[in-house]
């Protein structure tokens, strides 16, 4: 039977996706194409908090330096802001479109698959784990939303976790930026065989798979397969020991899978941000670069590769649960939740934001 809770959901989804779905490709963006994402993300989630009641702005609303700003994760456990499931059918619609706000066509649709993987752990837990709810997926607001405005946004719940900062409606930071899947592989049911997040597993493989025995010595640093993704959800990402495989000491045809890779994650934003990491990519050394790897070749065994640049970190591992579980995460070195871009700001502008 059709839970009639969840048929505004569908169909916000519908809307959503046709707002995210603009300008593709990454070639002649501007510093203007940027702020007309910031202006789209100020003008929905003001749009968005208009529609709340007084009870729910105080859920959804924090300062910008609030603490709960950097207070992330991806797993499942209670949150702060404002879920869709106290939304009404009106506010539902509006949550949604301020999430396409910050991601393509390919970021929407993975975003909102992974909610619907709640209803399979559901069913293949049987009660036993924790609370699984496609619904408990929070929107929670920092700072004053407007198109010349320093603020930020995040949209989280379980193996998703998207935190956007705004800074003068100038720059707009998509990171740390969290996608997972549990499980990857659907293995009965309706949607059997679906095989959500597939495109950066194969991507990394693809990758190790192009290297000789030489390179695999170095691209393989460890023996041990981690727990998790090493940066977890920490506030800063830290790699002690960078480690792995240079792009420098690869043939053209194997940095260009390095860049797919890349290009995987960089374009689950909107083309307009997409660009942007690209280009500062680029501009800090390509050939900086290292690609790691941790675990087997095969399919369905554990393992773990990373992307490691001068501003950037990419961690993907697919260990847990039979390797059915995938956990994939963008971070910017320099800009998380803002970074340097926002520390600068606040030296610039002692009287605060507006």
């Amino acid at each position: 039977m059709l839970n009639c809770c969840r048929l505004p959901l569908a169909s916000a989804w519908l809307l959503a996706l046709l707002l995210s779905s603009g300008a593709r490709g990454h070639e002649g963006h501007s510093p203007a194409d940027v702020a007309k994402v910031s202006r789209d993300m100020a003008e929905t989630a003001t749009y968005f908090l208009a529609a709340l009641n007084e009870a729910q702005r105080a859920k959804a609303v924090y300062e910008l330096k609030a603490d709960e700003r950097l207070n992330w994760h991806f797993i499942p456990k209670t949150r702060h802001g404002l879920s869709m499931k106290e939304m009404t059918l009106t506010q539902r619609p509006l949550a949604l479109a301020l999430l396409a706000s910050g991601l393509s066509a390919r970021g929407f649709i993975n975003a909102m698959t992974i909610s619907t993987l709640e209803d399979i752990l559901a069913e293949i837990e049987k009660g036993k784990g924790p609370a699984r709810d496609q619904e408990l997926y929070f929107v929670t607001i920092f700072g004053q939303p407007g198109p010349e405005n320093t603020w930020a946004w995040r949209f989280e719940g379980h193996h998703l976790a998207l935190n956007f900062t705004v800074i003068k409606g100038k720059y707009v930071i998509g990171a740390p930026a969290f996608m997972g899947s549990n499980p990857q592989n659907v293995l009965e049911g309706p949607r059997k065989g679906m095989r959500l997040l597939g495109e950066v597993e194969d991507a990394g493989r693809k990758v190790i798979q192009a290297l000789n025995d030489e390179q695999k010595k170095k691209a393989i640093f460890q023996s041990e397969v981690p727990k998790d993704i090493f940066t977890a959800a920490n506030r800063k990402a830290v790699i002690a020991t960078p480690a792995g495989l240079p792009l420098s000491e690869m043939t053209a045809p194997q940095k260009e899978l390095v860049m797919s890779v890349i290009k995987e994650y960089v374009n689950r934003m909107r083309p307009e941000m997409a660009a942007e990491d690209l280009a500062k990519i680029e501009k800090s050394g390509v050939d900086k670069i290292l690609f790691g790897w941790i675990g087997t070749l095969e399919l369905r065994k554990p393992h773990y590769y990373r992307v490691h640049g001068p501003t950037f970190l990419i961690e993907y591992d697919n260990i847990q649960n039979d390797s059915n579980h995938v956990h994939s995460v963008w971070r910017d070195l320099e800009n998380d939740f803002g970074g340097d871009l926002l520390a600068k700001h606040y030296q610039d502008n002692h009287a605060g934001q507006k």
